[in-house]
């Protein structure tokens, strides 16, 4: 089908159509509405899509959460196990005779390492 008699025929009907009034602001309203567009097309760039990383961070988060009451509940549970171990260790070793007590700070002034007197090494010299 050939363009130009289709042409010619919208011609023909485009001017038959009234002249309609244009409102006085008409030209304001246009730029206003491309101005209106081309910030948000520089929002839309720009702007992060906190809708779409809420959910998601939100998730991180608490997968992180239960992780770490999880570990800490673990080593909790690990703890307290090996503290019972040491007290039914302690509580099933005899305890040492009334004698041996007497005697426990005489006992402890022994096993205390001794230091050489430097000034009596000096005085030698």
């Amino acid at each position: 089908m050939d363009k130009e008699p289709i042409q010619n025929e919208m011609s023909r009907l485009l001017a038959r159509l009234p002249d309609v009034p244009v409102a006085s602001n008409f030209t304001a309203r246009v730029m206003q509405a491309i101005d209106l567009e081309e910030a948000r097309s520089r929002r839309s760039r720009w702007s992060f899509a906190w809708h779409a990383f809420l959910p998601r961070a939100t998730a991180a988060v608490l997968a992180l959460s239960i992780t770490g009451l999880t570990v800490q509940h673990y080593r909790l549970d690990a703890h307290r196990s090996t503290m019972a171990k040491n007290v039914a260790l302690v509580a099933g070793t005899p305890m040492p005779s009334v004698e041996t007590l007497k005697d426990f700070d005489a006992i402890q002034r022994m096993s205390r390492p001794t230091r050489a007197d430097d000034e009596l090494l000096a005085l030698l010299q």
